[in-house]
């Protein structure tokens, strides 16, 4: 595994619910491991992040290939060690025999998550035809004393963003709703930080009763 830096925003002191979201950002190609070319998925990641979070966030980042055994041991050390609460992984998702990412993080988790792969297609195919070939999957790890949300992205940077964004109607208004817009209220209830979002990139959706 090979890790790459990306500056995130300076988090203050951890202080229960209040501390920063930890993300993991997990690229998966053979070729930008290799180095036969530069990885765009990581800093479409982080940029979009950087765009849609207005609460402190830190960022850990793992360029690896299309390994199924790398890829459950990126997984778990991101949750396990690392603390993540969020994952998020890019590549590794098609029908090819080395698109091996969902296969991983369901080995590795405790439940899955079946609205966000769902939700994933159904984006995807307001492009392409080719997106019921998707495999992408969502899913929880749970620990002991920690738990995190899982979720696998297309490898394109453009798909990424109308992925964790969804697309907009002409009047401004969300035509189809992006993924993102249900993780924070997800991490409240595995117990994760509260976060919150800039509206004009991503509105977080949550109960009234949840909100602060």
């Amino acid at each position: 595994m090979s890790d790459q830096s990306l500056a995130a925003p300076t988090a203050p002191a951890e202080t229960g619910a209040s501390r920063p979201l930890r993300v993991g950002a997990v690229s998966i190609s053979d070729r930008a491991s290799r180095g036969d070319y530069v990885d765009a998925g990581i800093p479409a990641i982080h940029d979009w992040l950087d765009s849609a979070l207005s609460s402190p966030w830190q960022l850990e980042t793992r360029l690896i290939a299309d390994d199924r055994a790398a890829i459950e041991a990126a997984l778990i050390e991101l949750v396990d060690v690392a603390r993540c609460d969020l994952v998020i992984t890019t590549g590794g998702t098609g029908p090819s025999r080395r698109d091996v990412t969902p296969e991983a993080t369901l080995a590795i988790a405790t439940r899955e998550m079946p609205g966000f792969g769902e939700q994933m297609r159904q984006i995807s195919l307001q492009f392409v035809p080719t997106a019921i070939l998707s495999r992408q999957v969502g899913a929880l790890r749970e620990l002991a004393d920690h738990a995190a949300l899982i979720i696998n992205l297309p490898g394109q940077p453009k798909a990424i963003r109308q992925t964790l964004e969804g697309l907009q109607a002409r009047d401004g208004k969300a035509a189809v709703p992006g993924i993102f817009a249900a993780i924070p209220y997800c991490l409240d209830l595995i117990g994760g930080p509260y976060i919150e979002t800039r509206d004009e990139v991503c509105a977080a959706f949550r109960p009234k009763s949840a909100r602060r």
